[in-house]
């Protein structure tokens, strides 16, 4: 790069100032307030601010989208010279790479700023001509895990064509329109984003219920696996009747978590248009029963995200599913530690700490979802499921949760 000046989140190249930055920014601002919506200015999570576009002499911007592109991390480019969201995910992905998969600890923490370190990287990259080992999967080069988990994802749902489940019955038998798909419009097409929700402990009553459900996303040939919850926590539900979304296929686009608070909106998954289906529990016994399943669904409701879980020592959900922050397993395999940087909350991101995993699954999808997809596909399944499978087995998901939850 040309300059020493720091990049970040706002800043835009010589006259590359976005001229209506509310109208620039509506694709993403489309499902916040009204009120955020107006403020025409960039949310930043990692500083809990918000930014304005601000012009800076030079090109830099666009040379750092130049090197993310040929680097691999960056596939739906924001406009040249302007540091948007799109940059700013690939940047975080280049830093978390070379935390990871270098083991380059020097590179600091992955926040989306270009400072003097991450800069140092970028130069080295350059001169080394390195690509990133990411950009060479793709759906029509996958990695063989990648292509098991489609040929899984087959075997369950041919299960549930000849053998319904109630809970398959159940949305089946709702009549309104919804982002929770009827069985024929399941899809598990390798050139969509997919992500994976696997239920675990459902049916035990908790009156505190933990993060020990894993998720598996499935993008551009490559397989990443996180945990959290699938379920509410009675304490955070603040009602008897909590909130359980409903087994089967759902649609989610890239939105925002409180979206109403300007202090505390972050990126999400949120249902694609009308809202998902949910049952309730119409048993106050802080469980998914059998009971609850006969009585039928509700919805659609809007309000089920895909949000942030802190850094897994919390369920944050009160009827959303949730993703921890503290570890990961990558393309590779490899479990991967987050907890030096993780933040518990929100006033730990006030601290400089990050959502940590959390955020590369939303980085991931802005910048490997290919250009045309205006949503990605949620399966949400149970884990017994996975025993419905000649690949996966029963024990898939408690043997991989143990190894996310032990990293050090």
């Amino acid at each position: 790069m040309s300059t020493a000046v720091t990049l970040r989140l706002g800043v835009v190249d010589a006259g590359a100032k976005p001229q209506n930055a509310k109208a620039f920014l509506l694709p993403f601002h489309a499902l916040m307030s009204p009120a955020l919506q107006n403020k025409g200015m960039l949310r930043d999570e990692s500083n809990s601010v918000w930014r304005p576009f601000t012009e800076v002499t030079g090109t830099s911007v666009w040379e750092l989208q130049e090197f993310l592109r040929t680097a691999g991390f960056s596939r739906r480019p924001d406009p040249p010279g302007v540091f948007a969201y799109r940059t700013h995910s690939a940047l975080r992905l280049f830093q978390e790479y070379v935390r990871s998969v270098e083991k380059e600890a020097s590179i600091g923490t992955p926040d989306g700023v270009a400072g003097i370190k991450v800069q140092e990287h970028i130069r080295r990259w350059k001169a080394q001509g390195i690509n990133c080992k990411w950009s060479k999967y793709t759906p029509e080069n996958p990695s063989p895990e990648y292509v098991q988990w489609f040929e899984a994802l087959r075997q369950v749902k041919e299960h549930f064509e000849s053998a319904p489940s109630p809970v398959v019955q159940a949305v089946e038998k709702f009549k309104k329109p919804s982002d929770t798909l009827k069985m024929s419009q399941w899809s598990f097409d390798p050139s969509q984003t997919h992500l994976i929700g696997i239920r675990r402990n459902h049916d035990i009553p908790a009156a505190k219920r933990p993060n020990d459900d894993l998720f598996v996303l499935l993008i551009s040939g490559m397989v990443f696996k996180f945990w959290g919850s699938t379920d509410p926590s009675p304490a955070v539900a603040k009602r008897s009747d909590e909130a359980y979304l409903v087994e089967g296929q759902h649609l989610y686009r890239f939105g925002w978590h409180g979206f109403d608070s300007a202090e505390k909106i972050y990126r999400a998954l949120r249902p694609a248009s009308v809202g998902v289906l949910v049952f309730r529990d119409r048993t106050a016994n802080n469980a998914l029963t059998a009971q609850d399943i006969a009585a039928g669904v509700e919805g659609p409701n809007s309000k089920i995200n895909i949000h942030w879980s802190g850094i897994g020592s919390s369920n944050f959900s009160a009827g959303c599913q949730v993703i921890a922050g503290e570890s990961y397993i990558n393309h590779a395999g490899e479990t991967i530690s987050c907890r030096s940087f993780a933040a518990r909350s929100y006033e730990e991101l006030a601290q400089g700490k990050t959502r940590g995993a959390y955020n590369l699954i939303t980085d991931l999808v802005l910048s490997y979802t290919p250009p045309e997809a205006q949503h990605i596909r949620y399966t949400l399944g149970r884990e017994a499921h996975l025993g419905l499978t000649s690949i996966l087995g029963v024990n898939f998901a408690t043997d991989t949760l143990k190894k996310l939850q032990q990293a050090v």
